[in-house]
């Protein structure tokens, strides 16, 4: 199986005064190579099921199931261990995932950027360093399906547009999800989306139908 399912997948906090349910029962399924736009405001739970997807929380209800190698969240750098220099969490994360470090450096070292820092603490990194880092960290290890959490605001223009290049057209074949507040982001890159609102996810059969939907109260 090539494919992404989430099945009647529901997330619920425990609050002060109760639970608040952020998802409820989502159903989702993506195949190899489509990209697939998750609109949805400020606070809808968008970056819940991200983690969810990504497996760095666990659904209260339901089920994920990955027919396919999924990423953390582009450019998040939460899973760094701030005592080791650049390259030797590089090091971990290739033998995390099975990958092949020594093949992993070359490119690491040139798309970065970061010259001589990579041998240095990442806890001395600024964030976007730390962003740059792991960017071409998920870049080098090659997932079927991404996962973007929000604009690629990675480093200055330049840089970028050399993260669009490495992610949308060199990596194009592979399946991507793109969750935003941003309809723009959503219409640039993906072929189909769905609206995250009140923990509901609402699918439609093209990006314009979405988009008309999320914006109806604007």
């Amino acid at each position: 199986m090539t494919a992404l399912t989430l099945t009647n997948v529901s997330k619920r906090y425990r609050m002060s005064h109760g639970w608040r349910t952020v998802l409820d029962r989502v159903n989702l399924t993506i195949h190899k190579g489509e990209r697939v736009g998750i609109l949805g405001r400020n606070g809808a739970g968008k970056s819940t099921m991200i983690r969810l997807i990504g497996g760095a929380d666990l659904p209260s209800d339901g089920q994920i199931v990955r027919g396919m190698s999924v990423s953390w969240p582009i450019a998040f750098a939460g899973g760094f261990q701030g005592s080791l220099t650049g390259i030797d969490n590089l090091r971990f994360i290739c033998r995390v995932y099975n990958a092949d470090y020594r093949a992993a450096l070359p490119f690491i070292e040139s798309f970065t950027e970061l010259g001589r820092y990579l041998r240095e603490p990442v806890k001395t990194y600024s964030s976007g360093m730390m962003a740059k880092l792991g960017f071409a960290i998920s870049m080098a290890i090659e997932f079927d399906c991404f996962l973007i959490d929000e604009v690629l605001a990675v480093g200055d223009e330049r840089f970028q547009n050399k993260c669009r290049q490495a992610l949308f057209e060199e990596r194009g074949d592979r399946a991507m999800i793109m969750v935003s507040h941003d309809p723009w982001m959503i219409k640039s890159y993906c072929n189909r989306a769905s609206v995250l609102e009140n923990g509901v996810l609402h699918h439609f059969d093209n990006v314009d139908d979405a988009y008309h939907f999320y914006s109806r109260d604007t």
